[in-house]
């Protein structure tokens, strides 16, 4: 396969970035997204130039590292994440627009890597568990109802690869943030800090300058561990409780 891209340029978040033409050649159509970059690097290395800077970790579809918008698309037509996107998903000829996550609260780093700290200081504003954490409790010491150990799993799949960020008009963090807070409320373990958690990350979350929710669903659509969008839902329902309690003075 001979492609096209059009790959975004920018030698750092201070610098101006622009999209630069590049001819991917030869790639064959069982690679992967992230091995068709490599091919094009190993070729750019080799005439002088400077090879794109990109995110990647584990290449299985686990860790979210590999944040890119392909062809406006965050994570690109896979629905999962880029790395798990082939090349036979395009066509021989076709042309390719490969940038990075676009957010206020994603600044650029280099090429097609962004900054996704923003995401690790709501998680550390979250804080910790209270649960005992030693050796290995008996499967059945602490009950937990089906439903609610469902709902738990179901947001605990969040990899926070920040693709319902770049997917959203507002450049909300919202869907992340509903996982996070769903998976802990859901749980015995989480309940000694439920009202504290959900209050510090909301604020650290509107800090970090993400935008609101305005029910697009686009990062719904987008979401590779597939995290419905009623984590939001949830995520309004518990900041609102925490909220009121919070103002009477209530724990």
């Amino acid at each position: 396969m001979n492609l096209k891209l059009k790959v975004w340029r920018q030698k750092d978040r201070n610098s101006e970035g622009r999209l630069v033409d590049i001819t991917a050649n030869s790639i064959p159509p069982e690679a992967s997204f992230l091995e068709m970059l490599d091919i094009v690097n190993d070729e750019l290395t080799r005439k002088g130039d400077e090879p794109i800077a990109f995110d990647h970790d584990c290449r299985e579809g686990i860790c979210g590292t590999c944040s890119l918008s392909i062809n406006g698309i965050p994570h690109g037509p896979s629905e999962t994440t880029t790395c798990q996107l082939y090349m036979r998903k395009f066509s021989d000829g076709d042309t390719i627009y490969i940038e990075p996550f676009r957010a206020k609260a994603f600044p650029v780093i280099r090429d097609l890597c962004v900054d996704r700290m923003a995401f690790e200081r709501i998680q550390q504003a979250g804080g910790f568990i209270t649960a005992r954490a030693g050796s290995a409790q008996d499967g059945n010491a602490i009950l937990v109802p089906k439903q609610n150990a469902d709902l738990a799993m179901e947001a605990a799949a969040c990899i926070g690869c920040g693709a319902c960020v770049g997917a959203c008009p507002n450049g909300s963090a919202m869907l992340f943030v509903g996982a996070k807070v769903t998976h802990l409320a859901e749980l015995p373990q989480g309940q000694p800090e439920r009202q504290r958690r959900v209050l510090s990350m909301v604020a650290q979350m509107d800090k970090e300058g993400f935008g609101n929710c305005s029910n697009y669903y686009e990062c719904e659509a987008v979401c590779p561990a597939e995290i419905p969008a009623t984590v939001i839902a949830k995520l309004n329902r518990e900041y609102a409780v925490a909220g009121a309690k919070d103002t009477v003075g209530v724990e």
